[in-house]
This record gives C-alpha cells, sequence and structure tokens, in this order.
C-alpha cells in the first residue's frame, strides 16, 4: 500500500454501498483494475505501431465509469465521449473485442471502423464513445427522451468531459432536460483540464462547473472520483430522481488523468502540469490505490488477492492483443457496409426514401 493518506469510510453506510455483498465489492474492485491493465497494454501497442488514429487512456479516473454504471439496470443507458474504453469495459463489453477495434480487425466492436473512440454495445444499452466535442450531449438527452415517451423507469448516464460545458449543444440539452423533465443525469468527468488548458483558463465559473446547472433549474452535485463509494452513494440520488421524478441532475466528478489529453500530447508529464501534481495525485489520489485500503480495512480483500486480480488483468489483456493480432482486417467490399443499418437489414424503413442517394 503506497498511500498513507487516510481511508475515507464517509460513504460506505450508504445504502447503496451496505447492499453490496463482499464479492460484489472485489468484483469492482477487479473491473477498476481490469480497466488500467487493458490501458496499459494498448499504450504498449499504441506506441509499437500496432494501432492508427487517436488514444485517449482512461487512466487514473477508473473509479467514475465502475461506479457510476454499476448502478444501472435494464432500462438504464449510457453514452460518453471519445475517453470510452473505462466505459466499454464497465458495462460488460470484452477486452477481446474492444482490443481488436483498436487494431483495426473485423472482430472488433465497430468491426474495426470506429477505433479506439468509437466503441458501441447496443445489446449493453451502451451508445458509445463520440468524437465531436459534446456531441454526445443531445443523443443521451434523446436516449433519455426515448424512456420516458416509452414509459419505462430508467434514466441515461451522458458522460462529458470538463472542456465540454462550454459547448452550446451542452446548454441547450440542460434547456431541453429541465423544460420537458428528462430522466438524463448529466456526469462531468472533470479531471481538471481540457486537453492541455487548466479549468481557470478555459472556464468561467463560481465554485464549480456543475453550478451552472442552476441556470437551468437543475438540480446538482460534486463528487470525488476517487472515492467509489462516494460516486456510488451521490450518483445513485441522481439515477432515482430520474427514474421516479423524471428530473434531470448534472454531476462533477473531480479525478484525474496520468497520462496525456491523447497519446499524442506529449507534454503530459510537462509543460501544462507538473510531474509532482500527477505524482501527488497517484500516491494520495488513486482510485484503485483507495479501494485497495478501503477494502482491506473492511477485510474484504488481502494483498495476495489484489496481486493476483492485477495478474489475472494483465493476462486477459494480453490474451486480447493475441485475439485482435490473428484477427482479420476488414476488406474492401466491407467499406459499403454497417453505413444505413435499416438496407443492411433490408427492413420495412429501408422501402421509405432513397438510400445512398440513389433512385
Amino acid at each position: 500500500m503506497t498511500s498513507a493518506a487516510p481511508i475515507p469510510l464517509d460513504f460506505a453506510s450508504s445504502p447503496i454501498n451496505q447492499a453490496l455483498t463482499p464479492e460484489r465489492k472485489v468484483e469492482l474492485y477487479s473491473q477498476m483494475v481490469r480497466i488500467r491493465q487493458f490501458e496499459s497494454t494498448a499504450l504498449k501497442y499504441y506506441q509499437g505501431g500496432k494501432m492508427s488514429g487517436f488514444l485517449h487512456l482512461y487512466i487514473g479516473q477508473e473509479a467514475v465509469a465502475v461506479g457510476t454504471i454499476s448502478l444501472g439496470g435494464a432500462d438504464d443507458h449510457f453514452i460518453t465521449a471519445y475517453r470510452d474504453h473505462g466505459h466499454a469495459l464497465a458495462v460488460g463489453m470484452g477486452m477481446n473485442e474492444c482490443m481488436a477495434e483498436m487494431f483495426g480487425k473485423q472482430t472488433g466492436c465497430s468491426k474495426g471502423k470506429g477505433g479506439s473512440m468509437h466503441f458501441f454495445a447496443p445489446d449493453k444499452n451502451f451508445w458509445g464513445g463520440h468524437g465531436i466535442v459534446a456531441g454526445q450531449t443531445p443523443l443521451g438527452l434523446g436516449l433519455a427522451y426515448g424512456l420516458k415517451y416509452l414509459g419505462r423507469e430508467g434514466c441515461c448516464l451522458c458522460f462529458l468531459g470538463d472542456g465540454a460545458v462550454n459547448q452550446g449543444a451542452f446548454h441547450e440539452s440542460l434547456n431541453i432536460a429541465s423544460l420537458f423533465g428528462i430522466p438524463v443525469v448529466y456526469v462531468i468527468e472533470n479531471n481538471g483540464y481540457s486537453m492541455g488548458t487548466s479549468q481557470k483558463r478555459s472556464s468561467a465559473y463560481n465554485s464549480c462547473l456543475a453550478q451552472r446547472a442552476e441556470a437551468y433549474a437543475i438540480e446538482w452535485d460534486v463528487i470525488d472520483g476517487s472515492n467509489l463509494y462516494e460516486v456510488r452513494a451521490k450518483t445513485h440520488i441522481a439515477m432515482e430522481r430520474a427514474r421516479k421524478e423524471q428530473k434531470p441532475t448534472v454531476l462533477e466528478i473531480d479525478t484525474y488523468r496520468y497520462y496525456g489529453h491523447s497519446v499524442a500530447d506529449s507534454s503530459h508529464k510537462g509543460g501544462y502540469r507538473t510531474p509532482e501534481e500527477i505524482e501527488n495525485y497517484k500516491q494520495n489520489h488513486d482510485p484503485i490505490s483507495v479501494f485497495k485500503r478501503i477494502l482491506i480495512a473492511e477485510g474484504v480483500l488481502t494483498d495476495v488477492m489484489a496481486d493476483q486480480i492485477k495478474v489475472a488483468a494483465k493476462n486477459e489483456a494480453a490474451a486480447s492483443v493475441k485475439f485482435a493480432e490473428e484477427s482479420p482486417a476488414p476488406t474492401i467490399a466491407d467499406i459499403g457496409t454497417d453505413v444505413y443499418w435499416e438496407t443492411d437489414n433490408n427492413t420495412s424503413a429501408s422501402k421509405i426514401g432513397r438510400h445512398f442517394f440513389n433512385d
């Protein structure tokens, strides 16, 4: 155990966390470790020239995706931005399909056509990563509206970065969510830097970014993203507000990324932040270390179990690379498929209008 910071147990007593079995707690810990090992492995092979495009790593933010998504039910939906690997694994996507997607292979979750920023799993109510900043915020609003229209008791968790709060689409979404009572929970994953610009230099605010919700008569809260118990306790309140009362919420979860905005951000250890700042977070606020200390204090986890979980996750990530490398690449013929789902599947809607702009 590397950190001597006090163990945060305040939120362990919340009903939603009291309901966790010891096995489920270890599972949540394992999910965070799996995400980190997956990301570390992806970084290695990206730097080795095995992947193209961008790579936005989730290392340091694991408790946000795992904590929030662990609260999901059958009628809850999830949508996020381009830093989407953690969310994908948290909803239950496999490492194989995710790694293969980044390798650009047919066996990838988007058949090798989407890459790192476009993981999707409709069967798990996961509607993807989106590369356009804040582009997912009106889509999340639409998903939540669909739930209300169909009379289902669910909500949509829509994740966005701190830089996206300044986009017009987000503010338009907040306005509609409030006016029409849409069951959407906007989760601002605030890692402190909009790409490489600090929050103080990029955003105007009083106490926090989530407070902007007041302008739209929307409830808001701020959460410590290093404490999985707090993430779950406060997010549960917002999700229940959406499900039971048809009211939106804006949550700001304070978190941190160890690496740059993307791997292309070569100054992630210098320039706009110091190595000391990064090391302080790793030593005192790392979400995996924090939860490990909590579970050990509860008698749920041991150092030996934690080591075994890490080894298993590392082996799983290595196996996903082997799967990706051995998978076939898309063919030239594949470029014409998956453009219009209705046409590819010959549905009744495919008979209406013009597809591919042909007669």
